[in-house]
């Protein structure tokens, strides 16, 4: 199965779960529904012709809008970071002071492809803002960042999400409550919060309240539902899953997972599916392969994301 990278980044990405998470999707005739999008992984893998797909972050919304409506279009994005790169590549202090300019000018303009240009010249591949709303994270320290390889292939990115995306998915700026009250029996939700007790926030940090609100509302949707998060790693392990969703069914694997800022911090994980409905897999399955007829599963979805791309 070929993955679409989207152009966005973010700590925490599931690129490396999208496999995973889509062998266990069931068939429904709905929608999917997405209320934490962040960059989008796991919706423009779907294979989904209909979606509703929420968050908090604005930015976020803005970017897949403009992209869905035509306003920001592949060659757009290159001329754009051909342009900045070299701005960047020229600035001093190792080009940290061009940085410094885009960044303040994001931060009072909100423009789209400042956003990309910041999500790919930010320290680690990090998304943070302050109270503010404004952008938080600091110069990867790459002056050469936006070198010609680069930069096309964020230029491909942009192509295949914007083959991807339907005029029938819906892009909203909202809560997860409101966007979880509009699922019907027909409809797959799926939940990707910021996790219970890890650092992993773009924009709206998640509360404990946050999980038990996140928890009443699942337990009382008509639709079928996955939610991720983590179960445990070599120091502790999530107490939301005790408090909360052992009470549905799990299955487990391990990540290794990139968001620590030092490498010491970059160990393994192991990731849970929460989900409510039957499925044909094993409780814990660190590292082992789908069963063939998740396979297949898998197999009509990477066929339905290849015709996508090659209508383009």
């Amino acid at each position: 199965m070929r993955v679409i990278t989207p152009p966005i980044k973010s700590q925490g990405i599931k690129t490396k779960l999208v496999p995973w998470i889509q062998a266990l999707v069931p068939s429904v005739s709905g929608r999917w529904i997405e209320p934490f999008l962040g960059t989008g992984v796991v919706a423009f893998n779907s294979g989904f012709k209909r979606a509703l797909l929420g968050d908090t972050n604005p930015h976020i919304i803005n970017f897949y809008k403009q992209i869905q409506q035509g306003l920001i279009s592949p060659a757009q994005v290159r001329s754009f970071l051909e342009s900045e790169g070299e701005y960047l590549r020229q600035a001093d202090n190792d080009g940290y002071d061009y940085f410094t300019i885009v960044k303040q000018r994001f931060n009072r303009l909100y423009d789209p492809l400042d956003f990309l240009f910041l999500s790919r010249a930010g320290f680690n591949g990090m998304m943070r803002f302050n109270k503010k709303g404004e952008w938080n994270i600091p110069f990867c320290q790459k002056p050469e960042r936006f070198a010609r390889a680069y930069v096309t292939k964020i230029v491909n990115q942009v192509h295949d999400v914007a083959c991807l995306i339907q005029p029938e998915w819906e892009f909203r700026i909202s809560s997860f409550e409101s966007l979880i009250l509009e699922a019907d029996v027909d409809d797959i939700i799926y939940c990707d919060p910021p996790y219970s007790g890890r650092y992993v926030d773009y924009y709206n940090g998640g509360t404990d309240e946050d999980e038990a609100r996140l928890f009443e509302l699942l337990s009382a949707t008509k639709a079928k539902f996955i939610l991720s998060t983590w179960h445990h790693n070599d120091y502790r392990t999530n107490e939301m899953i005790d408090l909360y969703w052992n009470r549905f069914n799990l299955v487990t694997r391990d990540h290794f997972y990139h968001s620590g800022g030092k490498i010491e911090n970059r160990k393994s994980i192991v990731e849970a599916l929460v989900y409510n409905f039957p499925a044909n897999i094993r409780q814990h399955n660190h590292g082992v392969i789908p069963k063939p007829e998740q396979l297949v599963l898998l197999d009509e979805r990477a066929e339905y994301i290849a015709e996508q791309l090659c209508k383009a």
